[in-house]
C-alpha cells in the first residue's frame, strides 16, 4: 500500500463544518475568555476542556499566557479559568516569573485558596518559590473585611495559605490581623449570610444592608427576589440599583438573570444595564446582528445557573443595539428570522421566542444576510459550531465566539472575539477607530 503521499489535517467543527486551523495561542484563548471552568457545555465535558487548556499552555510562550490571564480576569471578568493558566504556568519548562502576575490575578481573598486548591488537584506537593512570592504579595491586598467575608471551611482555608507563603506585614494593624487569621479569632464580617444564618429578620437585615451601603452590587441582583418576598422598600432597592450600576462591572447576563427572578423589576433593571454600559463607545452606520438560537445554545451556563448561552449572546445583542447608531437584530438556527427592534431586556425574550431551536445553518444565515445587505458591520454572537461552510461576511464581519469548543469557524476574512463581556464592544469600536 503507497503511503508517500502527503497528509492534510482539517480540523471540524463537532457538528461536521470545516474549521480553521488556528495556532496554539488563538486555540487557547478561544478555549478560555468564556470558560467557566469544570463546567460541561453542550459538545464537551468540563474535564475535556480543562485538559486542552493545560496541553495548550505547555505549547505557548509564558508571556503570552500571563497576559491572557490577565485579560481574562481584568476584561473578560472570569474567576477560575485564569487561576488555572497561572498554575500551569507555574509547571511550564520554561520557568517564568509569574509572582507579580499572580498577585494582579487574584483580585478575592478566596481566590487565594481556590488557587492553591487548584495547584493541589493532582496531588499535593510543594509550592514554586515564585508562587509563594505571589500569593504573599496578594495577601496583603486585602482588609480584615475581606479576610472575614471569604475565611470559609474547604479543603484550603486562608489561614493555610498564610502558613505556606509567609506574607511580611507592611505595620502593626495588618500584623494583628493575620494574627488573628492565625489564631481563628477574626470577627465575623457584616454580610446578609451572616446576619441571616444568626436568626436575623430578612427584611431588617437586608434594608440595614443596603441603607448603610454595605451590600455588593452582585450580591444585591442575586438577592432580589428575597428583597422582594420579604418586603423591603422597593424605593430602597430602586436606589440601591441606580447607585451602583455605574461601578457593577456586573456582566450583561446577570441583569438578564435578576429581571427573569423578579419580572416587576424589569424597566429598573434595563435602566441599570444602560448605566453599566455608559461608556462604551458608539458604534456608527448600519449594524446587524445575527444571534445564534440553535439547540446548542440551550445549554446552561454553569450547573447551578438558569441561564444559558443564549442569555448571554442575546444580552449581547442588547448592547450593540445600545450603542450602534442603526441596528437590525436577526436570529438563525434552520432559517433566518429577524426580530422587532427594541433597545431593552426585552429584546432578549423576543430573541428566545423568535423560532424553534434546532439546527445551526450558520452560513446559510449569512449568505442570506449578504444577499439582502444594507449594512456597515454584521455581528455574529454565536458558539461556532456551524453544520455548513461559512462565507466571507461582505464587508467588516465580527464573530462573537460566547463558547468555548475545540474548533470554530468564525476566521479568515472575520474578525474574531471571544468572550461574553461588554468588553467585546469596546474592542469593535477600537478596532475601527484605527481603520482596520
Amino acid at each position: 500500500m503507497r503511503i508517500n503521499f502527503k497528509k492534510l489535517f482539517r480540523p471540524k467543527t463537532h457538528e461536521g463544518a470545516p474549521a480553521a486551523v488556528i495556532t496554539a495561542e488563538m486555540e487557547l484563548r478561544r478555549t478560555i475568555m468564556a470558560c467557566l471552568l469544570w463546567e460541561d457545555n453542550f459538545y464537551e465535558s468540563g474535564g475535556d476542556v480543562a485538559g486542552r487548556i493545560r496541553e495548550l499552555v505547555a505549547r505557548c510562550q509564558p508571556e503570552t499566557v500571563a497576559a491572557l490571564a490577565i485579560e481574562a480576569r481584568e476584561k473578560g471578568r472570569l474567576r477560575h479559568a485564569p487561576l488555572l493558566l497561572m498554575r500551569e504556568l507555574a509547571r511550564h519548562e520554561k520557568k517564568p516569573k509569574i509572582a507579580a502576575d499572580l498577585a494582579r490575578v487574584i483580585q478575592r481573598a478566596d481566590e487565594l485558596a481556590e488557587f492553591l486548591a487548584l495547584y493541589w488537584s493532582e496531588g499535593r506537593c510543594p509550592l514554586s518559590a515564585q508562587v509563594k512570592k505571589g500569593l504573599a504579595e496578594a495577601f496583603g491586598k486585602f482588609d480584615g473585611y475581606q479576610l472575614a467575608k471569604y475565611n470559609r471551611d474547604g479543603a484550603v482555608r486562608l489561614r493555610d495559605v498564610l502558613f505556606l507563603c509567609h506574607p511580611k506585614p507592611k505595620d502593626g494593624a495588618q500584623e494583628e490581623l493575620w494574627k488573628e487569621l492565625a489564631e481563628k479569632r477574626l470577627n465575623a464580617p457584616d454580610t446578609w449570610e451572616v446576619g441571616l444564618s444568626a436568626g436575623g429578620d430578612k427584611k431588617a437585615v437586608f434594608s440595614r444592608l443596603l441603607q448603610e451601603k454595605k451590600l455588593g452590587y452582585l450580591a444585591l441582583l442575586r438577592n432580589l427576589r428575597n428583597m422582594v418576598e420579604a418586603g423591603v422598600d422597593n424605593g430602597l432597592i430602586r436606589s440601591a440599583l441606580r447607585a451602583g450600576a455605574e461601578k457593577s462591572k456586573a456582566l450583561p447576563f446577570r441583569f438578564v438573570a435578576a429581571a427573569r427572578a423578579v419580572p416587576s423589576l424589569e424597566p429598573e433593571l434595563d435602566k441599570a444595564m444602560k448605566q453599566a454600559v455608559m461608556g462604551l463607545p458608539r458604534l456608527s452606520g448600519r449594524t446587524y446582528v445575527l444571534v445564534d438560537v440553535s439547540g446548542s445554545m440551550d445549554d446552561r451556563l454553569s450547573r447551578k445557573s438558569d441561564l444559558n448561552r443564549l442569555d448571554a449572546a442575546a444580552a449581547l445583542a442588547v448592547l450593540v443595539c445600545a450603542v450602534a447608531e442603526r441596528a437590525r437584530v436577526f436570529t438563525f438556527s434552520n432559517r433566518v428570522v429577524e426580530v422587532p427592534p427594541r433597545r431593552s431586556i426585552s429584546l432578549i425574550e423576543a430573541v428566545r421566542q423568535s423560532q424553534p431551536h434546532g439546527g445551526t445553518e450558520l452560513g446559510k444565515a449569512v449568505k442570506h444576510l449578504k444577499e439582502m445587505g444594507g449594512y456597515d458591520r454584521l455581528i455574529v454572537v454565536t458558539d461556532e459550531q456551524s453544520h455548513d461552510r461559512l462565507p466571507g461576511p461582505g464587508g467588516r464581519g465580527y464573530m462573537i465566539n460566547v463558547a468555548n469548543c475545540r474548533n470554530g469557524v468564525g476566521y479568515g476574512d472575520w474578525v474574531h472575539i471571544d468572550g461574553f463581556s461588554e468588553a467585546v464592544i469596546n474592542y469593535i469600536q477600537a478596532l475601527e477607530s484605527l481603520g482596520k
